[in-house]
């Protein structure tokens, strides 16, 4: 049974420099998040760019300060799609190396992640089931609140740019949940995608709009999917 009836989770990945900007927001408006990283590349070095915006991921030092109060989840050590994995030690050094990793960084084991370029297959799924992963995000989305069954192939509510975002929100806020049925709004996305498009105001405008409600629990993935 649910310790919530209604709960608000979000999901980002990479690492990068825009995250700085996203953490302030979430924290100022009450919210939390999990920040799925690839500790074998996080690094300023590890940088492209997008329509002329230059994005950086940050350097190890000062990320568990950063991420206080937030998620640190796995997202491959070296950022490989799993259809590039074909044996389970290929598996160990993406998967299990980059949980180490978080381990001994940032003092937190991780308990789930989001797949590299969203893509899954059932191999790895087994694989991460077997080696104690809680959840896999993928970039699929569902534009509803019903609590994920398979956490193993987990979808979003919605990504921030997603045209329903808005009208999703608002069905939410309106929805009346039980923690018999509790209601999920999940939203994945890239921070440096506020920069190349330009639209910080879009995620400011939303985390406002949803936060500082009273029966709404805010909380990061491990603490909405694992632990109720």
């Amino acid at each position: 049974m649910a310790k919530f009836k209604k709960a608000v989770t979000f999901s980002y990945d990479d690492g990068v420099e825009q995250d700085r900007r996203l953490v302030e927001l979430f924290n100022r408006y009450g919210l939390k998040g999990t920040f799925n990283l690839n500790t074998g590349i996080q690094t300023p070095e590890s940088s492209f760019d997008i329509d002329g915006v230059h994005i950086s991921r940050m350097p190890q030092e000062g990320l568990k300060e950063l991420y206080q109060g937030h998620e640190i989840a796995v997202h491959g050590l070296r950022h490989l799609s799993p259809e590039e994995l074909h044996s389970d030690r290929e598996r160990d050094q993406e998967f299990l190396e980059d949980a180490e990793n978080i381990t001994r960084l940032y003092g937190t084991k991780p308990s789930g992640m989001a797949y590299a370029y969203g893509y899954y297959d059932d191999a790895t799924v087994e694989y991460l089931k077997k080696n104690g992963f809680g959840y896999g995000r993928t970039v699929g989305v569902t534009h509803c609140f019903a609590m994920p069954e398979d956490l193993m192939r987990l979808k979003a509510t919605c990504h921030h740019n997603d045209e329903r975002l808005f009208e999703l929100a608002e069905d939410f806020l309106r929805a009346e949940g039980s923690e018999e049925n509790p209601l999920l709004f999940y939203v994945w996305g890239h921070s440096y995608e506020f920069d190349v498009n330009r639209n910080w105001d879009r995620m400011e405008r939303f985390c406002r709009m949803i936060g500082g409600r009273d029966d709404i629990f805010y909380g990061t993935n491990r603490e909405c999917l694992l632990l109720f």
